[in-house]
Order: structure tokens, then sequence, then C-alpha cells
């Protein structure tokens, strides 16, 4: 007696049923009648031999046994798309959809630059791009919702691959009459006692910057960080710097995109230089566009070469 399989169309049926809770709303997520999902989810449970869906006056809910079920229908949908990428990507690499995510402290400096030189290389590439934090872009990436992503290192996390792209250093913005606005050879050492406005929690340049003063909140130069402000993005931080409220670190990535041009501030470079990050690119150990990836993160590492 041969084993009845269920088909990929009933797995993403039950899949949008557990997403959306009720069977007219996955009908519509799926674009099919109401009729044709529950015939469809009929026919799944028939073929498990289990009852999947409670059906009742409030929606649907799922039985234990359809809980069990939709993890392994995600991970054989999931499955079944990187299937059809790198077939698609042996055939003809970088060509259609890819969902790119890019943080917030790198897109609008970095993507200006090299978006029209990854046109010109690949005209069949459709790029969809993400702005958000590094964490949510990561977790995006493991739940195969996005397939790369432009982030700040180094950052470590389990099952994320990473390509360092470019070094991007510190220097030091402040208003002119600030204390350190004419030194000559600025050091690090130089900031001891000065309060910084930072970027607020959650954005890893804030780590990075931390780093470069000598640790965290909590470290030897927590007393450093200025409590009482935090920006969310680095236009509002240069404002704060422009307002006479503090000074700050800054990545010449952003600078030299024009971020706190005509707005008369001092902005000093460390001596030496200080590398305050590095740009990079991470993906998905295993992925199915790992060498798409690759194969972009280059791209965009030679279209920022001078």
């Amino acid at each position: 007696m041969s084993t009845i399989l269920p088909t990929l169309r009933q797995l993403k049926f039950l899949v949008a049923l557990a997403e959306h809770g009720s069977f007219s709303r996955a009908a519509e997520a799926t674009h099919v009648t109401q009729p044709t999902l529950s015939a469809g989810i009929k026919e799944l449970e028939t073929a498990l031999g289990a009852t999947l869906v409670e059906r009742g006056a409030r929606g649907a809910t799922l039985t234990p046994a359809g809980e069990a079920a939709v993890e392994r229908a995600r991970i054989v949908l999931t499955e079944a798309e990187d299937l059809v990428l790198a077939t698609r990507a042996a055939g003809e690499p970088l060509s259609g959809p890819f969902r790119l995510g890019v943080i917030p402290t790198i897109a609008p400096f970095l993507l200006p630059r090299v978006l029209p030189a990854l046109r010109e290389a690949f005209p069949a590439l459709e790029l969809f791009l993400r702005e958000d934090l590094t964490h949510r872009l990561l977790d995006a990436i493991k739940d195969r919702r996005l397939d790369a992503a432009l982030i700040a290192l180094p950052y470590e996390e389990p099952g994320i691959e990473t390509m360092s792209l470019m070094e991007d250093e510190f220097l030091f913005a402040a208003p002119r009459d600030h204390r350190l606005a004419k030194v000559n050879r600025l050091t690090p050492d130089m900031l001891a006692g000065e309060p910084l406005l930072l970027l607020e929690d959650g954005h890893c340049l804030r780590d990075h910057a931390l780093s470069i003063c000598g640790g965290g909140p909590g470290g030897p130069h927590g007393e450093q960080v200025r409590s009482d402000f935090a920006a969310t993005s680095l236009h509002t931080l240069v404002q704060m710097v422009r307002s006479g409220i503090g000074a700050t670190l800054l990545p010449k990535l952003a600078l030299d995109a024009g971020l706190a041009d005509r707005l008369d501030l001092a902005v000093r470079p460390f001596d030496p230089p200080v590398a305050g990050r590095a740009i990079g690119m991470a993906w998905r150990k295993g992925s199915a566009r790992g060498e798409e990836a690759r194969q972009l993160a280059e791209a965009v590492k030679g279209a920022l070469s001078p």
C-alpha cells in the first residue's frame, strides 16, 4: 500500500491558516477561495491521518498534531524554495529577486554609492531592500525572510557567515569652540572624562563607539556616555552636536557622504586613525544563495574601492 504524500500547496494552506487564524484570511493570503483552502486542509488531514485544525465560531485553532505539522511544513516549504533558488542560481546567478537588509547607519551613506554599479553589473537582479537594526536583520536571515544583509562587523552570531568589505574609521565631531576642536594629534585617551553623545541602545554603532572609549556603560569609561540624550539616527546625532549639547564619534563613511556638510562642526581624525568598525555582508550558513551573497559582496567591495 503506497503512502499518500501531502502536496506543497496543502502545506502552504496549513501554514497560512496557522499565521492568520481563520479560513477566510488564510484563503485571501494564498489567493484561493475559502472552500478551496478548506478542502485542501481536509485532504491534508486525510493524508496525514490526524485532525490538524479545530474549527469554531471564533476561527481556526491548531491541534497539537497541527502545531507539529506546521513546524515541519515550514521546513519543507523553505527547502523547496531553496531548491528553486539554487537551481536558478546555477543557471543564471544574481538574477531575479534578492532580499537585502541594511542597517540604518550604513544604508543612506553606502547605497547611493553602490546601487548604480550593482544595476550595471547585474541587470537581471531585482534588489528588495529592508532597513533595520542588526539583530532583527539577522533574525530575518535565519527565518529566510532575507537573503543577506549589510551590517557592521565584528558581530558574532551562530548560523551566520560574514565577509568583510571595508574598514570604516571613527572621527571626532564637536562644536567649533570645543576644547579638542583644534588639537593637532588627537588620541582616544584625550576623550577621558568627555561626556559623549551616542545613538540609543540597540544600534551596533553605539557599541563600537563605546569600545573606542574603553568600555560600555558599566565599564571603566561608562561615565563618558551622556545618559540624558540618545539619538535614533546619525542625522539626529549631528544636529545635537551642532546645537552645542556635546561631542560624538562618527563613522567616516557617513561623513564622506556629506552627513556633517554645512553644519560648521569641528571634525577631527585620530592620529593614528581609529578603526571603528568594518562594513560586511552577512548570510545564513548553508543558504542556497550563499554563493550569490559572496558575489554580491565582491561587487559592493569593488564599487567602494577608490
